[in-house]
């Protein structure tokens, strides 16, 4: 059994979705369809200038699943510029936010996606070494889950979740 994809980081979501040749009109035209994090890989790599250890740490992937996303959204590219591809932006396997985590019970720490926050709300979400349900956050800020985040999904004595409050 393959071992399931890890979430990338990314830190931007385009705001145009996107690409269409000039010449054409979006009916009828092939396309390329580059998910967010390739295109993460490329904003970091080629328009920030980043190094590919910088670019790798930042989304969370090993150096090499670094180089992989890079080289799928450059040939992406290259086909949709050479061959009057549209390139349309969505989809794939990442998060904007990944939080440490604390156990109060057992001292265990992890990075957490953001989008398990309502798991964790739930008490559906336990530390992965006790299973207690008494976690926080350990992001700065006075404890508050992803900083500006915590309240969208309310909160349970300033930064706690689970079943301790």
């Amino acid at each position: 059994m393959a071992r399931p994809v890890k979430w990338r980081r990314i830190e931007h979501i385009p705001s145009i979705p996107y690409f269409i040749p000039s010449a054409s009109d979006e009916d009828g035209v092939p396309a390329n369809t580059l998910k967010l994090e390739e295109l993460e890989a490329v904003r970091l790599k080629d328009l920030e200038g980043l190094e590919q250890s910088e670019c790798a740490e930042k989304m969370g992937v090993s150096r090499p699943t670094f180089q992989r996303i890079l080289l799928s959204a450059r040939e992406k590219i290259a086909d949709s510029l050479v061959n009057g591809k549209m390139i349309r932006v969505e989809g794939g396997c990442f998060t904007l936010n990944i939080c440490q985590v604390k156990c109060l019970d057992c001292n265990h720490e992890w990075s957490e996606r953001y989008e398990n926050i309502e798991a964790i709300m739930k008490g559906e979400h336990a530390c992965p070494e006790c299973g207690s349900g008494n976690i926080r956050c350990m992001t700065t800020g006075g404890g508050r889950f992803c900083k500006r985040h915590c309240h969208k999904h309310g909160r349970r004595g300033h930064g706690w979740y689970g079943g301790g409050r």
